[in-house]
């Protein structure tokens, strides 16, 4: 690195983002959101009123138009986040056949662990280390298959659905949560899917949604698992699927404020054109970013293969020798910190360290509610923290 290369890096930017927020989850809110959006909240009133169940309704049936799900699928909202909508997946419809657990980040380790060491069932995991995918033309489709489509904490995603096949045996449960409302996902190709209102629409916690292709509707006609499901999980009624759960008739109470929230979010991407215009919104981002990544001297993606590079969870790594040569992956975090803390203080960028079980990394959101110019006034200051830590960390060794 030159002595000019240098000075502007360490030179403290002029312009912030105007709007700090890049946190992966809960994500920021749409532009010009404001609290006084939600007056029309039906607060105080139970959700099985007439007024609360509609709303609900609403949210479900502008998910399914804004997202194109099929006709003859059916969505319900489920307690825990996209958590709590992958667990009431696995736990209903897995264990009818063996399973296989893709493997390239931490929450798809999570459903492995529930497969393996909950349920129990029988289950072939396969693992990829951090920023690399599995070999997808190995996956078993007699097998029901659960994977993770967009890597949140990893920042790799599926490139496509053409590795699923179309006359598969198994059933497919593609955990979406960070790319539903960013992402084209392939219906034809998977039988469940889930996502989270924290992510990509900028919602607020704690609200699921879980998509029920037919196949994943006969299997609950089919299969009865051994174990006990907890109350709030439990989809079947009978012999059968509970309909009512996918026509507003939740298992759990849901926040009637987060409800209006999630439905004034949809009248704001359907302003920036719907799905069509919060993925451009989401590519326009990743474009900005990719045009810094691939000029830094200091920064690279984590994820390996261009074409897997998710569009909404930035996560990128440091490449310089000197936080190379740190002596253990605690010091390289102690690294990360020191450039996190002073984006804070500066108020330039919120909540951008990576995920705790992801090697020492940084992330930034770049869904469709971040504005592109934030991401643009935004690298100037991860130069400026990274030249800030590397002399420190220089000046202590």
């Amino acid at each position: 690195m030159t002595d000019a290369t240098t000075a502007a890096a360490a030179a403290k930017p002029e312009t912030r983002p105007a709007n700090p927020r890049f946190s992966p989850g809960p994500t920021t809110k749409f532009p010009g959101w404001n609290i006084s959006l939600l007056e029309g909240a039906a607060v105080g009133r139970s959700h099985r009123s007439k007024e609360g169940k509609a709303r609900i309704e609403e949210v479900i049936t502008r998910s399914k138009a804004m997202l194109g799900i099929p006709a003859d699928w059916r969505l319900a909202i489920i307690a825990g986040s996209d958590t709590g909508a992958v667990e009431c997946a696995l736990w209903n419809l897995f264990g009818a056949r063996p399973a296989e657990i893709l493997v390239w980040e931490n929450f798809g380790n999570d459903w492995a662990t529930d497969a393996v060491k909950e349920l129990k069932i029988e289950a072939r995991v396969t693992k990829a280390a951090y920023g690399d995918l599995p070999d997808l033309s190995k996956v078993d489709f007699t097998r029901d298959v659960c994977f993770t489509w967009n890597g949140t904490t990893s920042g790799v995603r599926a490139p496509n659905g053409d590795w699923i096949p179309d006359d598969r045996e198994g059933l497919v449960l593609a955990d979406a949560t960070s790319a539903a409302f960013a992402m084209d996902l392939p219906w034809n190709k998977l039988d469940v899917v889930t996502w989270s209102w924290q992510k990509v629409l900028g919602g607020e916690a704690q609200h699921g949604m879980m998509a029920f292709g037919p196949r994943a509707a006969e299997r609950i006609k089919t299969y009865t698992p051994t174990w006990p499901i907890p109350k709030i999980y439990r989809i079947r009624k009978g012999d059968g699927l509970n309909e009512g759960v996918f026509k507003g008739e939740t298992l759990n109470t849901v926040s009637l404020l987060a409800v209006e929230d999630q439905l004034v979010a949809f009248d704001w991407a359907e302003s920036v054109g719907g799905l069509k215009g919060l993925i451009a919104r989401a590519n326009a981002n990743f474009n900005a970013f990719d045009r810094w990544i691939r000029q830094s001297h200091w920064a690279e993606w984590m994820a390996k293969d261009p074409a897997t590079r998710s569009p909404t969870s930035l996560c990128f790594q440091i490449k310089d020798p000197v936080f190379l040569n740190l002596p253990d992956e605690e010091a390289r975090w102690e690294f990360v910190k020191k450039m996190t803390k002073l984006l804070e203080k500066e108020n330039a960028a919120l909540d951008i360290g990576g995920y705790r079980s992801a090697p020492a990394s940084l992330r930034v959101w770049g869904g469709g509610t971040v504005e592109t110019a934030d991401i643009e006034a935004l690298t100037p200051w991860l130069d400026y923290a990274f030249a800030q830590a590397k002399a420190e960390t220089l000046a202590a060794s």
